[in-house]
C-alpha cells in the first residue's frame, strides 16, 4: 500500500501514522505553532526510516540559526544518512536529503537550489516551499522569496486550506520586492481565510512599515491582537514591529513597555531570534540619542552567555549592537577579532556564512562599534561602499534599516551633507510618509543653514506622526503585555 501525505505526495519508508504526524508537523510549520519541535520529534519517532521525516528534523535544527541546535542536528542527520542507500530514494526524498545536508554543511545557497529543483516536479510540497522561503530570507534573495512561492501557487486549489499560508509567504516576497499593493492584497486575503495566520499578518505589517503608513499598521494590529499577540513563534517579532511603529510615531514609552514585557526581560528564553529583535530596537533608541543603559546591560549579558561560534553573520551584527550599545567595547572588539581570525584560518570550501561575514558582516560589525565610539567618519567609510549589498547577509528591509539608519546618522554627524542629501532622496522617494525621513531632512537643512526648509520638514514629520501617535496614546495593551505568552 502506498502511503501519501495530505497533499498527495508519496512518502518513502513511511507508515500511515508517520504520514499523519508529518502532516501535523508541516501544519505547525506553516502556522508558526509552538508545538512544531514536538510535532517533528513525533514524526521521526513514528517513522524513523523516513528520509522526509529525518530531513525535516535537520531543517528544524538550522531554521532557528542556533549553532548548537545545528550541531546536534548535523550529528543525527549524519548517522541516518550513513546507513541509507541514496540511490534507492525517490527523487523527492533524495532532493530533500541533499538540501538538508547542504544546509547543515553551511551551503545555504546550495540547499536553496536543490529545493527549487524539487519544486519543478513537485509544486505541492509545502515543506520544500516553507523551508525554501526561509532560506531565501536568510540569504536576502528578494526575487526568490517572491518567485519560489509564486511559481508553485497555481498548483494549489483555491479551496486547499493550506493555500493561505503560501499566499502569506508570497505576500512577504512581493513586499520585499517592492510590490506593495499586490503584497497587501494577497496577505489580507490569506488573513481572511485564517485569522491566526501570523506570517500573513506579518506580511501586512511589513507593507505598512515600508510605506510609512504607521497609523494603518497600528489599526491593523490592534484589530487583531487576539490573533497574533501571544501563543505563536512570531509573537516577539510582531511585537517588535509594533514597537517600530511606536518609535516612528514618537511614542517611545509604548516601545519600551513592549521591550520590557515581551522582547527582553528576566524570563526571556535567550533564543537568538528574540535577542535579534531586542538589540535592533535598542539600537534605534541609541541612534535617536535616547539612553537605554539599564536595558542594554542585561541584553549584552544575554548575548555574552551564548558564546556563539561563527555561524550566521546577521546574528553577529546584532551581538555587536548589544555590546557596543552597552558600552562594552572590548567584548565587541573580541567578537570582531574572532570572526576576522576565523576568516583568515578557514579553508575551503567556504560556507555561505564565510562569504557573508567577509563581504558584509564584518564591516557592519566594525561600523556599529565605530558609531558607538563616535567615529562617524569611519562608519561612513565602512558602510558607504557596501550599502547596496547589506541584503546579502539576510533579514528583511525593515530589519536591515537599522544598518542603513546608522549610515545616515553618521553622514549627518560627520558631517557629510552631500551624502546625506543623496541618502534622503532615496529614502523619501521610497517612503514619503516616514516621519523619521522628514526629521532627518530637517537636520540636514539645519546643517546647511536653511531655517525655513528645516521648519517645514519638522512640520511634515509632526503631521505624519500625529495619527499613529493619537492611536497609540489611547492604548495600553496591558492584558497582552503582562501575559508574556
Amino acid at each position: 500500500m502506498v502511503t501519501t501525505d495530505r497533499y498527495g505526495n508519496r512518502l518513502y519508508e513511511c507508515t500511515a501514522e508517520g504520514a499523519e504526524r508529518l502532516d501535523r508537523a508541516v501544519e505547525a510549520l506553516l502556522f508558526f505553532r509552538p508545538e512544531l519541535p514536538d510535532a517533528v520529534t513525533d514524526a521521526v519517532t513514528a517513522a524513523p526510516a523516513s528520509p522526509l521525516a529525518q530531513a525535516f528534523a535537520a531543517y528544524l535544527g538550522v531554521l532557528g540559526t542556533e549553532a548548537r541546535d545545528a550541531a546536534e542536528a548535523r550529528r543525527a542527520f549524519a548517522d541516518f544518512a550513513a546507513g541509507l542507500d541514496h540511490t534507492a530514494l525517490p527523487r523527492r526524498e533524495r532532493l530533500h536529503m541533499a538540501a538538508a545536508g547542504a544546509w547543515l554543511d553551511g551551503d545555504l545557497r546550495g540547499a536553496s537550489r536543490r529545493l527549487a529543483e524539487l519544486l519543478v516536479e513537485c509544486p505541492r510540497d509545502p515543506l520544500a516551499l516553507a523551508v525554501g522561503h526561509q532560506l531565501d530570507f536568510f540569504t536576502g534573495d528578494a526575487t526568490l522569496l517572491r518567485d519560489r512561492i509564486g511559481g508553485a501557487l497555481p498548483a494549489w486549489p483555491d479551496d486547499e486550506p493550506h493555500r493561505g499560508p503560501l499566499m502569506g509567504m508570497y505576500a512577504f516576497g512581493l513586499e520585499e520586492s517592492g510590490h506593495y499593493d499586490r503584497a497587501q492584497e494577497m496577505a489580507l486575503s490569506a488573513v481572511e481565510q485564517n485569522p491566526h495566520d501570523v506570517w500573513s499578518i506579518h506580511a501586512v505589517v511589513h507593507v505598512h512599515e515600508m510605506r510609512g503608513r504607521f497609523a494603518e499598521g497600528v489599526d491593523f494590529l490592534d484589530a487583531r491582537l487576539d490573533d497574533w499577540s501571544s501563543g505563536n513563534l512570531l509573537t516577539v517579532h510582531n511585537w517588535w514591529h509594533y514597537a517600530l511603529y511606536a518609535l516612528e510615531a514618537d511614542v517611545p514609552d509604548t516601545a519600551t513597555r513592549i521591550y520590557d514585557a515581551v522582547l527582553h526581560h528576566k524570563d526571556s528564553t535567550g533564543f537568538v531570534m528574540e535577542l535579534l529583535d531586542a538589540a535592533s530596537l535598542l539600537w534605534r533608541f541609541l541612534l535617536a540619542d535616547r539612553d537605554q543603559d539599564a536595558r542594554w546591560q542585561p541584553l549584552a549579558d544575554a548575548w555574552a552567555a551564548r558564546q556563539d561560534p561563527p555561524f550566521y553573520a546577521f546574528n553577529d551584527v546584532h551581538a555587536v549592537m548589544a555590546y557596543a550599545g552597552a558600552g562594552r567595547f572590548r567584548e565587541a572588539e573580541a567578537l570582531i577579532a574572532d570572526r576576522r581570525r576565523w576568516l583568515t584560518e578557514a579553508t575551503g570550501p567556504w560556507t555561505t556564512n564565510h562569504t557573508m561575514t567577509a563581504k558584509v558582516g564584518l564591516p557592519v560589525c566594525e561600523a556599529l562599534l565605530a558609531y558607538a565610539q563616535g567615529d562617524h567618519t569611519t562608519v561612513v567609510d565602512l558602510l558607504w561602499p557596501i550599502r547596496r549589498e547589506v541584503h546579502t547577509f539576510g533579514g528583511s528591509h525593515a530589519q536591515r534599516d537599522a544598518v542603513q539608519r546608522t549610515l545616515l546618522e553618521s553622514t549627518l554627524r560627520a558631517p557629510r551633507p552631500d551624502l546625506t542629501r543623496l541618502l534622503l532622496g532615496e529614502r523619501t522617494g521610497l517612503s514619503p510618509h516616514s516621519p523619521y525621513n522628514w526629521l532627518a531632512h530637517s537636520r540636514l537643512a539645519d546643517t546647511l543653514g536653511q531655517a525655513g526648509r528645516a521648519a517645514a520638514s519638522r512640520a511634515t514629520a509632526a503631521e505624519l506622526s500625529a495619527p499613529a501617535a493619537a492611536r497609540l496614546n489611547r492604548q495600553t495593551h496591558t492584558p497582552y503585555l503582562t501575559g508574556r505568552s
